[in-house]
């Protein structure tokens, strides 16, 4: 299984991108494709066409919830990584992805870089 970002969710409807051609490859490879609730609520927040919005989710095996150990988690990479504003969305999906030990595709490479001393593999 696979976890997308918000912002790789977003370039693979910018065809043709790398994003795209990524998760075709791993579709017709039969890599499960999955998001935490928290980038998928990002995604969400758009603007997204709706067609764009029912497609991303047809593309999408699990949108997978938050739980309470994943805000655990999330808290302590918050804490431990520096308090960044703004960073406790990053902190949430990487904890899930952790946790799922699913490798997560993104685009802001540097953004979670941060968070593989915790364990999380990035694509």
């Amino acid at each position: 299984m696979i976890h997308l970002d918000a912002n790789f969710l977003v370039d693979v409807f910018r065809r043709p991108t790398a994003s795209a051609r990524a998760v075709d490859r791993w579709l017709v490879g039969g890599e499960l494709i999955a998001m935490s609730s928290v980038a998928w609520a990002e995604f969400l927040c758009g603007p997204v066409p709706s067609g764009d919005a029912l497609d991303a989710r047809s593309l999408l095996h699990s949108i997978e919830p938050l739980t309470d150990a994943d805000a655990v988690a999330a808290a302590e990479l918050f804490n431990a990584t520096g308090r960044r504003s703004r960073s406790l969305a990053d902190c949430m999906i990487a904890a899930l992805a952790i946790r799922r030990q699913a490798p997560l595709a993104t685009l802001d490479n540097s953004d979670f870089s941060r968070f593989k001393e915790a364990g999380l593999q990035l694509i």
